[in-house]
């Protein structure tokens, strides 16, 4: 092989990599959010996330007489350069770097399944793709449990035609196929 076959190929595979690696960046898989893993650490945000902003907001900052259904976690949101909500972490213990990720909300569109699921997607995509082992209903929304991811993707009541704070039960077939994700979070315990 020529010595420029040989620069070509090397080029052509790096590219291959590179592609790959950004593909990955987004990708959702049952422990896996983008580059986040169940074996990343709090302290690992500043590296994983180095051109991205990282705000912490602590337990013990929040204010917890004026929060109506406060809950005792500390947050890690993570935007972009400009300024665009990507993810909220929680972590498993309070107050501790070294502690593993309990959850992640989504907020950007780019971050996918292997299946194609993400917040543009609508309940017919979800359930042509996955099986939603469980639904539970909140006075808002309902709310479907992925085994599979696992993830749980809340559905809003208003996307079904239902009041919202309403007490009714929503059951899977009630779920109409254009409704669309409100909510998109992966569990890592």
């Amino acid at each position: 092989m020529s010595f420029f076959k040989k620069i070509t190929y090397v080029f052509i595979v790096s590219i291959f990599f590179i592609q790959c690696a950004k593909k990955n960046n987004f990708l959702i898989e049952k422990g896996q959010v983008g580059p986040l893993t169940e074996k990343t650490t709090i302290k690992d945000l500043s590296s994983l996330f180095a051109k991205d902003s990282i705000v912490a907001i602590l337990y013990e900052d929040k204010e917890i007489d004026k929060r109506l259904f406060s809950v005792e976690n500390d947050e890690y949101l993570i935007y972009s350069k400009k300024g665009k909500l990507l993810l909220e972490i929680v972590p498993t213990n309070l107050n501790d770097k070294s502690s593993g990720i309990k959850s992640i909300q989504i907020f950007d569109n780019n971050y996918k399944t292997s299946k194609g699921i993400s917040l543009q997607s609508t309940f017919k995509d979800i359930k042509d793709h996955y099986q939603v082992n469980k639904v539970e209903t909140t006075l808002t929304s309902a709310t479907l449990f992925i085994d599979e991811l696992n993830a749980t993707i809340s559905i809003d009541k208003k996307e079904m035609g239902m009041n919202s704070f309403s007490r009714a039960e929503v059951a899977i077939d009630q779920i109409p196929d254009a409704a669309k994700i409100k909510y998109f979070t992966i569990w890592f315990n």
